[in-house]
């Protein structure tokens, strides 16, 4: 799912910014969720990790310059777009690694071609992340597109990836929350499923693309039902 943030401290701003995405969104298939903020501490203090931020920059307390440089700071590599109708903040936005100047009053138009740049990059950098893990007493790099599922045993997680199977003493629990927003579904206490190679599913089990089979909890079957099916849109399936 794509995430995104609204920031503006004028009410009626951020509504109508929020309005105007989600006009452009709603004809895609892409599954996303926007949430509005009304000052810098608000969204500073929100626990969500954001894809994209539509940020005003003249805001009382924090403005939305120097929240960019806190959410830098914390390691965040959100898409950070800047709303505002002053210009002279436009080279302050490269020291933060700024997405898109856009300047009120936004014009449909703009909006829509920084919205689909953003997605776009958005798909790139998906087929990158990676986890760092401890493995055979190395430090590993894991790319999530190689990932097939993970299994919890005891105290070790089983990393079933393309090439092989990965051993840490990571907790699924820890893996899962690593992987909230990505296309990870604990579908079982003891498992994580990457989405994009379940080939079938019924209320016990998941069958994978490659013929192997996970369980499947009952209690997890309809959350898990609405997960794919809303993944499996989003990738351009007919449903």
């Amino acid at each position: 799912m794509l995430l995104l943030a609204v920031c503006d401290d004028m009410p009626i701003e951020c509504a109508d910014i929020a309005k105007q995405i989600e006009n452009i969104l709603k004809p895609s298939n892409i599954d996303f969720m926007i949430k509005k903020f009304f000052s810098g501490q608000e969204l500073f203090h929100s626990k969500e990790n954001f894809d994209i931020i539509f940020l005003d920059i003249k805001m009382p307390k924090i403005s939305g310059m120097d929240l960019a440089k806190k959410i830098r700071e914390q390691g965040k590599q959100s898409l950070i777009i800047f709303i505002t109708a002053a210009r002279e903040y436009v080279f302050e936005a490269f020291d933060v690694e700024a997405f898109q100047y856009l300047l009120k009053p936004i014009q449909n138009h703009k909006l829509k071609a920084v919205l689909e740049k953003a997605t776009k990059r958005l798909q790139i950098d998906a087929n990158t992340d990676f986890l760092i893990i401890s493995a055979d007493r190395q430090t590993k790099k894991v790319f999530l597109k190689d990932i097939l599922y993970i299994e919890s045993i005891g105290r070790i997680a089983k990393i079933h990836c393309n090439e092989g199977t990965l051993e840490t003493y990571e907790q699924i629990g820890i893996l899962a929350d690593k992987l909230v927003d990505k296309s990870f579904f604990r579908c079982h206490k003891c498992f994580l499923v990457n989405l994009d190679y379940v080939d079938s599913f019924d209320k016990t089990e998941v069958r994978l693309e490659n013929g192997e089979r996970i369980m499947l909890a009952k209690r997890r079957y309809e959350d898990f039902q609405k997960r794919i099916l809303s993944y499996m849109k989003q990738k351009g399936g007919i449903i």
